[in-house]
């Protein structure tokens, strides 16, 4: 079950946290996985060496020539997920355009630029699997987070709108979409106890998540097993958005 021997995946962003996790159970599932950072070959080699049958990748997406790079370097992939994002807490009334730009180009426009890149080569074998990972912040009303919440609104949009384009050559795309979640991203705001109660009041599971959490959500519509799945979105928020 979930047996990924022989398939090719890429996970941007892999280097910690969620990406990580993801990373680590493709190659345990028998996947030979590109793990992908964006700021230090030498982040992007520690992460690898943790993971069994992996090659680190240096490439910002957020970067068009650095797609192109990526895509030289890994050649055709069986699976891609979408994971690497950029996010500032801001309130929306003080957002830069610098600052709405480079969230829009990370977690929006770098996503399309990469399904436009491997998306040829999965239609070509007749498989393929993309997966977007989202965030609970499309349906919770943060207000720091308002570019944050558009851009993987907009994402999730874009999963619906390419679904029924790449099903017919047996490509599925969906999206995960994680709550509260312990990672470096979150770990100062955690470490607040306040904030910590605060959140956690508002989760029905009445606990933080961990990347392991998320990562089982990502092995199904990866799988042979979630064939049939597409266009199709998974909350792994304990009811967070609820």
């Amino acid at each position: 079950m979930f047996d990924l021997s022989g398939k090719i995946a890429l996970v941007t962003g892999s280097t910690q946290g969620i990406g990580f996790e993801i990373a680590s159970v493709l190659a345990q599932q028998g996947a030979r996985v590109f793990v992908n950072g964006a700021s230090s070959m030498e982040k992007c080699q520690v992460a690898a060496e943790r993971i069994p049958n992996s090659v680190p990748v240096l490439a910002n997406v957020s970067k068009e020539e650095d797609i192109q790079k990526l895509y030289q370097t890994t050649g055709d992939v069986d699976i891609l997920v979408l994971n690497a994002s950029v996010q500032v807490k801001r309130d929306w009334e003080e957002v830069s355009l610098e600052e709405f730009d480079m969230q829009m180009s990370c977690n929006v426009r770098s996503s399309f630029l990469m399904i436009q890149k491997y998306a040829p080569g999965m239609k070509k074998k007749k498989w393929g699997r993309i997966v977007t990972i989202g965030s609970v912040n499309q349906y919770n009303q943060h207000p720091m987070l308002s570019v944050y919440s558009i851009s993987k609104a907009a994402q999730m949009k874009m999963v619906e709108n390419l679904a029924p384009l790449l099903a017919p050559f047996q490509v599925t795309i969906n999206n995960i979409a994680p709550g509260a979640i312990d990672t470096p991203r979150n770990q100062q705001a955690l470490a607040n106890k306040e904030a910590h109660r605060s959140i956690v009041s508002r989760i029905p599971c009445g606990y933080i998540g961990k990347p392991e959490d998320v990562v089982h959500a990502v092995l199904l519509v990866c799988s042979e097993e979630g064939r049939y799945i597409t266009g199709s979105e998974i909350i792994v928020d304990g009811g967070f958005h609820l």
